[in-house]
């Protein structure tokens, strides 16, 4: 069954992820549409979710409630996304990394390394751009600065930008 269910979501996706942002001033459901098709997709979908145009993710996503991933997102491997977190466009979300260890034979050929998922806490605002790389945990209440590239975690209530992300301030 619930692999009938992720194939109807996903065909159906097809479709939705080329219909008008949510708040474009032309309004034909889009935002409905396709949210039903995230509760079809992923493996929690929460009330009152916001998947945005282009957004590209994987079935083990976790999406809380009143939360969205942004517009041509791409979330790739385990995230587990809290309640009330706001994604602005293009925003990647890595779990997942190439093998480079070996130098005997090319990168393309060594695979994938083990999956690190990556948890975004509820209240959290993640601007336009930014880049989180696997195993990196985002705390409740942080705001990831746009264009930032987090490789580490982010405590509770900060505000972290740049490339890699450092602390810039605390929210408390």
């Amino acid at each position: 069954m619930r692999k009938i269910k992720l194939l109807i979501g996903r065909i159906l996706y097809l479709g939705a992820s080329h219909l008008p942002e949510s708040f474009f001033w032309i309004n034909i459901g889009q935002k409905q549409i396709r949210a039903f098709c995230g509760k079809l997709i992923l493996t929690k979908c929460g009330k009152n979710v916001n998947i945005e145009k282009g957004a590209s993710f994987p079935s083990s996503v976790e999406l809380g409630d009143n939360s969205g991933i942004g517009i041509r997102a791409q979330i790739n491997g385990k995230v587990i996304i809290g309640k009330d977190v706001m994604m602005g466009p293009d925003v990647c979300v890595y779990a997942i990394n190439h093998e480079i260890h070996r130098v005997d034979i090319p990168m393309n050929h060594q695979g994938f390394a083990p999956e690190k998922p990556v948890a975004i806490g509820d209240d959290v605002w993640i601007g336009a751009r930014a880049i989180i790389l696997p195993g990196v945990r985002i705390g409740t209440g942080a705001v990831i600065g746009a264009g930032a590239v987090v490789t580490k975690d982010v405590p509770d209530y900060a505000v972290v930008g740049g490339n890699p992300a450092r602390i810039l301030k605390m929210r408390k």
